[in-house]
């Protein structure tokens, strides 16, 4: 719960919760999806068959490395008019009753008609920058796996700055194919933009050095 606390204004001795996720947390499993589409803040959860899922704050390299994905990504689709990538946080509908907030998503011009101003109906490409967490880690390499071919989404990248490598998951019948694991030296290659390529050691190089020194720690 303390991902959802917050102080008072101008109070800093007495937490109290954000009672919007507070009461939805409480209601575990009796969650609508209405009430969840409602929410009106910064909040970072997902929700699955009426419940909440309270997601990790994203660190300074998880986010340097999605936003170089997302640059990327952005540069070739829209040069070339193929469609519209965007990155979270924002919903998508994988089927009724289910919604993930994928890192990076990409969808088609011709399937424009499934782009919502809440939410996306599902997605053509998705991107996720696996988090250091042991649930964390399970859920972007086990859970979402089975969850986007659930969804039909043609291709799933799954980056991985633990291991440094990239795997490139593509929908062959209702389960995901291993089209590649990329690791630094090699380039990632997109089966459904084809063209468009990453280098994997450049993707790892826009991570914080790890020699970095975190505000929050004492100074002598």
């Amino acid at each position: 719960m303390n991902q959802v606390l917050r102080h008072r204004v101008g109070r800093t001795d007495e937490p109290e919760p954000a009672w919007e996720v507070a009461r939805l947390l409480r209601a575990q499993g009796q969650v609508s999806e209405e009430r969840y589409l409602a929410l009106n803040g910064n909040y970072l959860v997902e929700f699955d068959n009426g419940s909440i899922e309270v997601l990790p704050m994203p660190t300074t390299s998880h986010q340097l490395i999605l936003m170089y994905l997302h640059g990327l990504l952005h540069a070739f689709v829209s040069r070339r008019g193929l469609g519209t990538a965007l990155f979270a946080a924002l919903r998508v509908r994988l089927w009724p009753g289910k919604f993930r907030e994928p890192d990076v998503i990409f969808m088609l011009k011709k399937h424009a008609q499934r782009i919502g101003e809440e939410f996306w109906e599902g997605a053509d490409l998705v991107m996720e920058v696996v988090s250091g967490g042991k649930e964390d880690r399970h859920r972007d390499l086990v859970t979402k796996r089975r969850e986007y071919a659930r969804a039909s989404i043609p291709e799933y990248w799954i980056v991985d700055p633990r291991e440094g490598h990239i795997t490139v998951l593509h929908l062959a019948g209702k389960r995901y194919a291993v089209q590649g694991v990329y690791s630094k030296g090699q380039e990632v290659s997109s089966v459904l933009l084809p063209g468009f390529a990453v280098d994997v050691k450049e993707v790892f190089s826009h991570q914080l050095a790890k020699n970095s020194s975190s505000p929050h720690k004492r100074r002598p």
